[in-house]
């Protein structure tokens, strides 16, 4: 390697460690194992990424009996289980940060539109 071409790779290397962290936007593009396109142009997959707790899934579930007044008889209440945070479904626009030197890239959030 010429001392030119040197000199330029160690300069765009400064340059990059001056900026830790990049901002990107990305789609979910699979669940299961979790993938993400960015700008249309890689995908990362779940190795690559790191996901904050306020993306996942939390269901709540609140079967529950109780006694009716005035007898012995149960009443079954509320069967379902309730969704408070829904999690990352395909399509979803999620805010990442890529961390330093590259490798791994943090899923901060969903992107909502107004």
């Amino acid at each position: 390697m010429a001392l030119g071409d040197k000199i330029r790779k160690l300069g765009s290397e400064a340059v990059g460690a001056g900026n830790p962290v990049a901002v990107l936007f990305g789609t979910v593009t699979n669940i299961h194992p979790l993938e993400v396109n960015v700008d249309q142009r890689f995908t990362l997959d779940e190795d690559f990424l790191i996901l904050t707790e306020s993306l996942q899934r939390i269901e709540l579930d609140l079967k529950h009996t109780h006694l009716l007044p005035g007898s012995e008889v149960t009443k079954d209440a509320l069967m379902d289980k309730i969704v408070v945070r829904s999690g990352l479904q395909i399509g979803d626009i999620v805010l990442l940060l890529r961390v330093q030197g590259g490798q791994k890239y943090v899923v901060w959030d969903k992107v909502v539109k107004p």
